[in-house]
């Protein structure tokens, strides 16, 4: 089962082909090379995810776009980016500096809050990059057959070409970083990356499941992924162990607070674990569609949200979730806590800013 963004992606992938088509007469551009064009209807178009910067909101998405708001979501500008490859998600561990993750590989940096964008990556290097680094680990322990087989990982990537996607990134610091993508896609930086360093080996993930998002709790730090993938870094070990997971279907999103940790994904399943992961309490939701959004409010309370528009409330801690009906919610694919404690939605519609108090 893909990731929801991942079925998004297929569903504008083939617009976007289309449109091509018809600029294929006048010379192809490559997405990666193409930046961004402004667009009036940007906020309008197709969302995938959004962060807080500071005060700032920051949303990306479709083509490259890239948006921001000083109001809490109510007006937004059109970042300057230099590429118009899909984006699936955004992280700010600061008030200026900020990594955008999207199709082909690539990798955004802002250091100024969200309204420019350099590109510090793409799916074009990623192969090279891993058949480098683990090239080189194989010639210093050639008895260790995973060092070879990782790096013709690397080399299929090198291949195949810059069509892999990433679809999350966090960020610890303005250093210290992740992104992660399908088929077990994984970097880490600590210099803000200007360099990445391959992180597959460190992942307890034989099988390459699409690692679907990462976020941290605030005592811990988690990957969640298809077919009820659970990771979490062990400090020790220096790697992503495995959980037991209490479910084999998708799971799209985690949120948490030193403490707790909600996991939430298709067919309306949460579940919820107060003991770093170790056993999970399945969640009532009343829901038989996916949940593609959470967010945390001011007061520290759960909202979650559907792909088809519905939103859940905890107010407990995540012990429940209690349906909030409302008729102005869109399907959300991500959502923020505005600086006003309003709720900003991203998604298929674009951008929508509601108030909740």
């Amino acid at each position: 089962m893909c990731s929801y963004k991942k079925y998004l992606q297929w569903a504008l992938g083939a617009t976007l082909a289309v449109l091509q088509g018809f600029t294929q007469a006048a010379g192809y551009v490559d997405v990666l090379d193409l930046p961004a064009r402004p667009s009036a209807l940007a906020a309008h178009s197709p969302l995938l995810g959004a962060a807080r910067a500071g005060e700032r909101l920051v949303a990306v998405g479709q083509r490259g776009h890239i948006l921001y708001s000083d109001d809490s979501g109510n007006a937004w500008q059109q970042a300057a980016v230099p590429v118009s490859a899909d984006l699936n998600a955004v992280s700010f561990p600061s008030p200026t500096q900020g990594w955008a993750v999207g199709n082909d590989g690539v990798i955004l940096h802002s250091s100024d809050a969200g309204a420019t964008w350099n590109k510090q990556l793409d799916g074009r290097q990623i192969g090279a990059l891993l058949v480098k680094h683990y090239s080189a680990l194989a010639s210093a322990e050639p008895a260790n057959e995973q060092w070879a087989q990782l790096a013709a990982d690397g080399q299929r990537l090198v291949e195949e070409g810059a069509d892999k996607p990433l679809l999350d990134v966090w960020f610890a610091n303005e250093k210290v970083g992740y992104v992660v993508g399908v088929f077990n896609l994984i970097l880490r930086t600590e210099d803000g990356g200007q360099h990445w360093t391959p992180f597959q080996d460190r992942t307890d993930n034989p099988q390459s499941l699409h690692l679907n998002a990462i976020a941290s709790t605030g005592d811990g730090l988690f990957i969640v992924g298809e077919q009820g993938l659970l990771l979490k870094w062990d400090e020790p070990k220096q790697r992503f162990v495995a959980l037991d997971s209490p479910y084999q279907g998708s799971f799209f999103g985690v949120i948490g607070k030193p403490g707790e940790v909600l996991v939430y994904g298709l067919r309306g399943h949460v579940f919820r674990s107060v003991d770093g992961g170790a056993s999970w309490t399945a969640l009532s939701t009343g829901l038989q569609v996916s949940l593609t959004a959470a967010t945390l409010d001011a007061e520290g309370h759960y909202r979650l949200l559907s792909q088809a528009g519905q939103l859940l409330v905890s107010t407990d801690d995540g012990a429940r979730l209690q349906p909030q009906p409302r008729k102005d919610i869109s399907p959300a694919a991500g959502a923020i806590t505005a600086p006003n404690g309003g709720l900003v939605l991203v998604g298929s519609r674009g951008v929508r800013a509601l108030d909740v108090k």
